[in-house]
């Protein structure tokens, strides 16, 4: 099959095709805002639809074209329902359904959390059950997954999801959007001032799988507002302990969660998974008992709010449970 998927949740308009069983299955075209929003020192809504909506049928004939391909050759359209932004939301999913009505073609409504849940998936053999970690500016949870359709929610944060304390962070110490992928360059360059980064704190809410990271991030504040750091040196350390303090905690819970439930797997998802010191963590600690805990991050380009996840979703949703009705709705937050 040949799927169209359409992703609108946030600041980023992406259009993908994913054809199964090719050597490359996707193709992607994504146009960012960041220009657009930087001024504001984060995304305004309304700006954000109205970029959608002026991108999206673009990206999408320029896609079609680049793969010689025509919307007729396209067999299933699928496209982020939530959560995410409301207006953003409807851009993308109106415009996916009158695609899906125009060409008669099969629909389906995606969940963005399940498609960031399951974005390994696609481009690698998982056996189930497994372990899901998903981060990402908006939402970090665990989930015990079963099949692609039956997985129960475990922990989730109780305030800041670490994308979103990431993001904050790097406002902070004054990186420009995108903030976390500017935060995680810094704290690459800087050196933690412990041999273990301990100058913020952790908060591990025993004994449930829950996270929290507004304490960390009010840390930060109260560090910087104290100690004026003035060279870029200094701001690139603060950045490595502040980042080491966050995905410290993502580990450790998340490796204790995991072993507790007896499973062997862990799944990664979301933009956070793309930072370069969580894989190294995972890999240093997913040791026990001298067995190696085995944990799938997606490739990059599945990472971050992508199209590709949303088409590789919709074909397995559509498998599974058949197309979505035309009056499917948004929805601004997780539902499970």
């Amino acid at each position: 099959m040949i799927v169209l998927g359409i992703e609108t949740s946030c600041d980023d308009t992406a259009a993908a095709l994913y054809r199964p069983g090719r050597q490359e299955p996707f193709s992607e075209i994504v146009s960012r805002q960041y220009q657009i929003h930087d001024p504001y020192g984060g995304v305004v809504p309304e700006l954000a639809s109205r970029s959608h909506l002026e991108a999206l049928p673009h990206i999408t004939e320029e896609l079609l074209k680049k793969e010689n391909l025509k919307l007729s050759d396209v067999d299933l359209i699928a496209a982020t329902a939530g959560p995410g932004l409301a207006g953003a939301l409807i851009v993308g999913l109106s415009f996916a359904k009158s695609l899906a009505l125009a060409a008669k073609k099969p629909f389906v409504a995606v969940n963005h959390i399940e498609a960031h849940m399951f974005a390994a998936t696609a481009a690698e053999k998982v056996e189930y059950p497994f372990l899901a970690l998903v981060i990402s500016g908006g939402h970090t949870l665990l989930a015990h997954v079963k099949s692609p359709e039956d997985y129960a929610i475990i922990g989730r944060t109780r305030d800041d999801a670490a994308g979103e304390a990431l993001d904050k962070g790097a406002k902070i110490l004054g990186f420009p959007m995108p903030g976390g992928v500017n935060l995680a360059k810094a704290a690459e360059r800087g050196q933690r001032g412990t041999a273990d980064g301990r100058r913020f704190p952790r908060s591990y809410l025993k004994p449930s799988y829950d996270f929290s990271f507004s304490g960390v991030k009010t840390a930060l504040l109260y560090h910087v507002e104290r100690t004026k750091p003035g060279s870029p040196e200094a701001i690139d350390n603060i950045a490595a302990d502040y980042v080491e303090a966050i995905m410290d905690v993502l580990v450790k819970k998340t490796l204790l969660a995991a072993r507790e439930l007896g499973l062997e797997t862990i799944v990664v998802g979301g933009g956070v998974s793309a930072n370069s010191r969580l894989r190294e963590l995972f890999n240093l600690r997913g040791r026990a008992r001298g067995k190696q805990m085995r944990v799938v991050f997606p490739p990059f380009p599945l990472c971050t709010d992508n199209a590709r996840m949303i088409a590789a979703r919709g074909l397995q949703t559509y498998q599974d449970k058949g197309p979505s009705k035309l009056d499917a709705d948004v929805f601004s937050t997780f539902i499970n």
